[in-house]
């Protein structure tokens, strides 16, 4: 896959590059976003969540960057090394072409292992035919551009130092700098080359420059470990390039040293251009888990699978209990729970989408819907990975009783809404979910639980749905009860085998999801302005519903229009396969960028939609 035509860093005038201009490259602990122009405009170290050193993706005066450029104009394509997360962007001017080729080398070590090597950020630019002069410019901006520093020369290059963090910049290129920032002009020949190596150093000394030779051999190291573990895949299906480019994907989005998956590596990526819906996401939401471990277990990614139900286990022994039960919605990557939310007002927001907000206020919420996520994963563990233990089964039990006594509460809801708690329809279905999925393992396994008292608890969550959940206006199950608002999120109850997909109850709330919140293949996940949802403002349509609306079809036995529905989402994937969040009215890609939800729904439609269609 690659880029079409990208004419120049000032493209249309604007200051930033549409969010979906942009492709990814990490080491498993961050990542960085490199725009279709050559700069790096997002770039957190030495982790996922640490505050930002390159953020012009969210000021693009205040936020840094790191450019890299042909001098005069020139025309951009952007492609993955195939099979891999090494990005290269191709370079074409009037007098040659170029590429630069962008990776984080990528070590699997954790402890003092992993420290030794540290975070690096390679940047290995080649002319291929004829000749061209470039130039660069590192400007990073320390704790999301709010903490000052330094620069002096090291051998080969500079040390940007700061109160927290220092950063390393050696080059083959001659580096000049102001005592703030560095720049950079060069020429190259066909087959000539320069590398620009970005080290972070978190209490090391700078390593000796990495020569071109080395650089190389990283790069060529780097692509046999992505290449060795999309070979693990077992899907042989009809879409492997999109599922494989969202597997390597989800890879990227993954801490190693934990097991974690961020929902996405940026913060504030606006829902709308211009407006407030903007939240961050480096942080793992215990919805994602049953998503997460049913995509990995189906690609064959076991040890992936393994890592993950390792950190939510450790949450669920924790068994301490707070205002949203025994678990919270979401967990820093390494196991935190105290996020707090807060804006930044320093910064103006991508292309004036203020506020910026670090940290996530939502983490408080009561969301009943993550303990179904959360049981249906250990059920879908037990039974295609790892039996589960005797200790972790005593802490399904426990939570299972915990459901049992509250799935009656409100809550806030699966969309995280800030207009008051209500009894809403998907928070009672996962309730449901919760209980059946542990009944089915202790059936299975012949485990001890109470099976009688939870089988009366699970049959009311259903009967309170099917009665209360039903609006007879509508035809249709909805948001929430005393209501008629739709929901996108009702997509699921096929999907969870609460209802038959071929109820004729299902196919009538099918029909009026489609008429009411279906736009082509784009599905909005509920009216804000009818759910008064605390928010405010409008948004574009949900990629994940997209996706859970491919099922649907698909389970409803309604191929053809899953098919045309499915093949429809792929053209709203940006050049490299990635998806943000939302798309606009316009089909452009809006919010945090790229959203591992979205990849986790795309693989399981693809998954079942081939297994359909046979």
């Amino acid at each position: 896959m690659g880029s079409s035509g990208a004419p120049g860093s000032a493209r249309d005038g604007c200051r930033y590059l549409p969010i979906a201009e942009h492709g990814l490259i990490g080491d498993l602990r961050t990542v960085a976003l490199v725009g279709t122009n050559g700069t790096i405009d997002w770039y957190c170290c030495p982790r996922f969540d640490s505050p930002s050193v390159f953020g012009a993706i969210l000021d693009a005066e205040r936020g840094g960057a790191f450019e890299l450029a042909a001098e005069g104009p020139a025309t951009t394509k952007q492609f993955y090394f195939p099979d891999t997360n090494v990005l290269i962007t191709r370079i074409l001017t009037e007098e040659g072409v170029s590429e630069i080729q962008d990776f984080m080398p990528v070590t699997t070590d954790v402890g003092p292992a992993a420290q030794a090597v540290g975070h690096r950020l390679i940047r290995r630019v080649l002319c291929v035919r004829g000749s061209m002069s470039f130039r660069a410019a590192v400007a990073p901006r320390f704790g999301y551009g709010t903490v000052e520093h330094t620069v002096h020369s090291i051998a080969n290059g500079v040390c940007f130092e700061s109160a927290d963090l220092s950063l390393a910049l050696t080059s083959s290129a001659r580096l000049e700098h102001d005592g703030r920032d560095v720049t950079a002009r060069f020429t190259l020949s066909q087959g000539q080359s320069t590398i620009f190596v970005l080290d972070c150093l978190d209490g090391r000394i700078p390593q000796p420059m990495c020569s071109i030779g080395q650089a190389e051999e990283l790069a060529n190291g780097t692509v046999a470990f992505w290449r060795h573990w999309i070979g693990q895949s077992r899907y042989r299906g009809r879409w492997r390039e999109m599922v494989h480019r969202s597997a390597l994907t989800l890879k990227l989005l993954t801490h190693a040293p934990t097991g974690a998956m961020v929902a996405a590596p940026t913060t504030s990526l606006p829902e709308r251009i211009g407006g407030t819906r903007n939240w961050d996401y480096r942080y793992l939401w215990v919805r994602d888990a049953a998503f997460c471990v049913y995509a990995l277990l189906r690609l064959g990614f076991t040890s992936e699978a393994e890592a993950f139900m390792g950190f939510l286990t450790e949450r669920v022994q924790q068994g301490t209990v707070g205002p949203s039960g025994p678990l919270q919605i979401m967990y820093g990557i390494d196991g935190r729970t105290d996020l707090p939310e807060r804006e930044l007002r320093h910064l103006e927001g991508y292309r004036g989408s203020a506020p910026v907000r670090v940290g996530n206020g939502a983490a408080e919420q009561l969301q009943l819907d993550i303990y179904g996520a959360l049981i249906d994963s250990i059920y879908l563990y037990d039974k295609w990975g790892r039996p589960i233990s005797s200790d972790h089964w005593e802490a399904v039990c426990a939570l299972v009783d915990w459901v049992c006594q509250n799935w009656d509460t409100p809550d806030e809801g699966v969309w995280e809404t800030r207009g008051g708690r209500r009894n809403f329809l998907y928070s009672r279905l996962m309730c449901w979910v919760a209980i059946e999925r542990a009944m089915r393992m202790a059936r299975r396994r012949g485990l001890p639980a109470d099976v009688n008292r939870w089988g009366r608890e699970r049959d009311t969550i259903y009967h309170r749905i099917m009665d209360k959940g039903w609006s007879v206006q509508r035809q249709a199950f909805v948001q929430h009860e005393d209501d008629d608002v739709l929901d996108a999120a009702v997509l699921m109850m096929p999907m969870t085998k609460f209802i038959a997909p071929t109820d004729p109850k299902w196919l009538s709330t099918l029909d009026a999801l489609t008429e009411q919140l279906v736009s082509d293949s784009l599905v909005h996940r509920y009216d804000p302005l009818r759910s008064r949802d605390g928010v405010g403002g409008e948004e574009g349509t949900f990629s994940i519903c997209s996706f859970w609306y491919v099922e649907a079809l698909t389970r409803a036995g309604r191929l053809d229009e899953a098919r045309l529905a499915f093949e429809k989402m792929l053209t709203y994937a940006n050049h490299l396969g990635l998806y943000a969040e939302e798309i606009s009215h316009a089909g452009e890609q809006l919010g945090n960028f790229p959203q591992a939800f979205t990849h986790l729904a795309l693989i399981s439609a693809a998954f079942n939609l081939d297994r359909v269609l046979g």
